[in-house]
């Protein structure tokens, strides 16, 4: 399997060689030169594996080069009750990514697929403990070291600090928006005290964090010689390790391979629903593909119009969803791609039209820059949006009705579900996180606290240890330097 860039300038790679990077060299996003297809065969077989053989199954298509054995041991290794197991049950730990039906009636039925039973109660962990094990596995294999830089607005970060704490060879720098996440979320990263990890909050919003770690990025001199990496959703690796429950979601949710399932998916940074959308160009057989988003409605703006259109830091709303607190998607690119039939070149020039501009138009009306909306159906794509007072009624509702309390973006998610229910066509909506993550305002919606699984208590009075810095590339570089020695 080849890697090649959505922007056309760097030759194909396989997948340990961009492994351990994020962007392309020509700022691009790697993708595989064809996708590879999954059978009818394959599909029944997987049936009866457990997530651990599922992944193994699936990345194998993708990881090629790396032998068999060694990477079903990572995926035995990654996928187990023992890391998941803050499900509410043992039998659901063991599923991993356990179904819960919320409604069934008139052919219509709503499912919630559970993701946020890893170490930080978020759906990043699903990705994010494979890639720390594929992170040491190879620097292991090559005596070498790694600095990851990324962004987060809330779950990466912890995610990636959880995952990646005491790993030999690599230290984590991560940049989050000063006093934008949950007090939960900013505790789950900042109280950690190992000196392998390294908390950056920047005055201002999670894009000018984005917007650094792609600067960082570009500069290839730096970024070779100070041996920098990527958590980030833009590293290929994530994607494809959620890709997996996108088929766990599918086989656990239909009897034979002749049924469809859609799914609702509350996105931001458009990393989430990217891999459903990898896993439907597969082959799996999905119908629709929801983009729920919140209050800052990029993804939806685009889904309903054809035009993109990024905001800026000024127009990027602080939310009660703030994981979704986005307003330029790093990973639309790669759905862009395959829009335009991979024309690199007009990717390229769109991309650079969003620096200059702040956008594009692919509506097809005159003065636009393409009319390419009309294509999207073609690909499951439509979309939604839920603003706060609508998180506050559905958390109400899925609390009165089904008796389980959600996240505030699994709320979101949920919302925009129920308004593309169809008859005969099973909607799973992904869990995103476990609501004691967002207290503030569960305490809101049902007057009461969250319930916190074991061991996260009193996580907000532990002591806190980050540094808080400006949205300024060649400070955060010189930071970097002083603390990696190189």
């Amino acid at each position: 399997m080849q890697y090649a860039s959505t922007r056309g300038h760097t030759a194909a790679q396989n997948f340990s060689e961009i492994l351990l990077g994020g962007l392309a060299p020509d700022g691009g996003l790697y993708l595989p030169t064809t996708y590879p297809q999954v059978t009818d065969v394959e599909l029944d077989a997987w049936r009866k594996l457990s997530y651990a053989g599922l992944a193994f199954e699936v990345l194998k298509k993708f990881a090629t080069d790396i032998p068999e054995a060694d990477l079903r041991a990572l995926a035995d290794k990654t996928y187990t009750s023992d890391v998941y197991k803050n499900a509410r049950s043992d039998e659901s730990a063991a599923q991993i990514t356990p179904l819960r039906v919320l409604q069934d009636k008139d052919g219509r039925k709503l499912v919630l697929q559970a993701l946020s039973n890893g170490p930080t109660l978020a759906f990043k962990d699903m990705a994010m403990q494979l890639l720390g094990n594929l992170f040491e596995y190879t620097l292991a294999k090559n005596d070498a070291e790694l600095n990851i830089f990324g962004a987060t607005s809330g779950d990466t970060g912890s995610a990636a600090e959880y995952a990646m704490r005491g790993k030999k060879g690599i230290r984590v720098f991560m940049l989050s928006p000063h006093n934008k996440m949950s007090a939960f979320q900013t505790a789950q990263m900042f109280s950690l005290q190992d000196p392998n990890i390294f908390n950056i909050a920047v005055d201002g919003v999670f894009d000018d964090c984005q917007d650094m770690v792609k600067a960082v990025s570009n500069d290839l001199e730096f970024k070779n010689r100070q041996k920098i990496g990527t958590v980030n959703s833009i590293n290929w690796a994530r994607v494809v390790a959620q890709v997996v429950y996108y088929f766990r979601g599918y086989l656990s949710a239909t009897t034979s391979n002749e049924q469809k399932v859609s799914f609702t998916v509350p996105s931001g940074n458009f990393g989430n629903i990217c891999a459903g959308h990898i896993a439907r160009m597969m082959g799996l057989p999905i119908d629709k593909l929801v983009v729920a988003t919140n209050e800052n409605d990029v993804l939806d703006e685009f889904f309903r119009t054809g035009i993109y259109r990024v905001r800026k830091s000024a127009e990027t709303w602080h939310t009660t969803s703030p994981s979704m607190d986005i307003s330029k998607a790093s990973n639309f690119e790669r759905f862009i791609y395959d829009l335009l039939d991979r024309d690199a070149t007009r990717v390229a020039a769109l991309f650079k039209k969003v620096e200059t501009e702040g956008g594009f138009d692919l509506s097809g009306k005159p003065g636009s820059d393409g009319d390419e909306f009309n294509k999207i159906a073609k690909f499951g794509f439509v979309s939604g949006k839920s603003v706060h007072a609508d998180r506050l009624q559905t958390i109400r509702q899925v609390e009165k009705e089904f008796n389980i309390t959600i996240d505030t973006h699994t709320a979101d998610g949920i919302k925009v579900a129920f308004e593309h229910l169809q008859e005969g066509v099973p909607m799973v909506v992904l869990e995103t996180a476990l609501p004691a993550k967002f207290n503030e305002t569960i305490k809101e919606a049902l007057n009461r606290d969250a319930e916190r699984p074991a061991g996260f208590e009193n996580i907000e009075s532990l002591p806190q240890r980050f540094e808080v810095m400006t949205a300024d590339v060649n400070a955060m570089k010189a930071y970097i330097a002083k603390n990696t020695g190189l």
